[in-house]
């Protein structure tokens, strides 16, 4: 669904499911019940709706093929050093207590023969992060794919994120960051090159 705002001339797009929209707007709307709050108040009346829609948004990754996005931009190229899109924000909702947790992805690989285009890559952490998830999943999903597809030399993913279940429930650490690690290939098997790729995600080139 899209909506367009005349007075600021730009496009808002609503990614939902109309047939899904009803049955999780009652289940919001059961939610606020049972916490003890009045759905029929005023700040609440839309409420379940939005959240609704909010969620759909959210959890948009199933409906995407990481590998399609992948194939859809390949291309043959002579070159063999590290490819790095770094700082990739990522959202997503812990599986757990579906609370978010959100950060950054860091992504290399090595070519062997083909490249992707590079806005594919955010694309693929995207796909994967809009779903129920785990950090360390995401990790290796992410990884697994762009090998699979690409065959590359070396695959190298670093997650750096911050979990809501650790900060606003549970053991409450306002402050601390978890990092996930996967590596295939040559970033596996050869330290100097592992250490190259990490030296270029923290390093600050722009």
């Amino acid at each position: 669904m899209t909506k367009k705002n005349d007075e600021c001339g730009f496009k808002r797009v609503d990614i939902h499911n109309a047939d899904l929209l009803e049955k999780l707007a009652d289940n919001y709307k059961n939610l606020i019940i049972n916490i003890q709050e009045d759905p029929n108040r005023e700040g609440l009346l839309k409420t379940p709706v939005r959240a609704a829609k909010a969620l759909q948004f959210l959890m948009h990754g199933y409906d995407l093929n990481p590998e399609e996005i992948l194939r859809s931009a390949l291309f043959h190229e002579d070159y063999q050093q590290i490819v790095v899109v770094k700082d990739i924000e990522i959202y997503s909702l812990c599986e757990h207590h579906l609370l978010p947790f959100f950060g950054k992805a860091h992504v290399g690989y090595i070519p062997n023969g083909t490249i992707v285009g590079l806005s594919k890559i955010p694309r693929v952490v995207e796909a994967f992060s809009r779903r129920l998830q785990l950090q360390e999943r995401l990790t290796t999903q992410i990884k697994d794919c762009i090998q699979q597809v690409l065959n590359p030399l070396g695959v190298s993913v670093v997650i750096e994120a911050q979990h809501l279940c650790m900060s606003m429930r549970g053991i409450q650490k306002q402050n601390s960051v978890t990092t996930t690690s996967e590596f295939t290939g040559a970033f596996l098997n050869n330290y100097n090159t592992r250490q190259e790729f990490m030296h270029l995600i923290g390093a600050q080139l722009h």
